[in-house]
């Protein structure tokens, strides 16, 4: 969510989101400046928000995001059974045969979690 900027920061400063907020547009102006000519062009905001460059560059590294996060914490109780037809969990939390990550909360509302 806060890739994406969609996240609802609830409990912190606005000084402290705002602050995240500048780091993320300054990362995501350097990938767009890093781009071809037509993906530039593709991406182009003239807010300078990168959204659809952030939703792309989530959907591609979804899988690495959730890797990272998740496989170092084999007794973690964040992960519900999500291979074989929901009846088995994940083999060390990290993957079902698929590849797909283990959780799907990254796409519910946050307000919803």
């Amino acid at each position: 969510d806060i890739i994406r900027g969609k996240d609802l920061f609830l409990g912190g400063p606005n000084q402290e989101k705002k602050l995240l907020e500048n780091k993320l547009k300054q990362y995501f102006q350097k990938i767009h400046n890093s781009l071809g000519e037509s993906a530039k062009n593709h991406y182009n905001d003239t807010s300078k928000n990168y959204y659809k460059l952030r939703e792309d560059w989530w959907a591609l590294n979804r899988q690495e995001i959730w890797k990272a996060i998740t496989c170092e914490n084999p007794g973690g109780t964040y992960f519900r059974n999500t291979c074989a037809g929901g009846t088995r969990p994940t083999h060390q939390k990290c993957r079902c045969v698929s590849t797909d990550p283990p959780t799907y909360f990254d796409y519910v509302p946050q307000f919803l979690r």
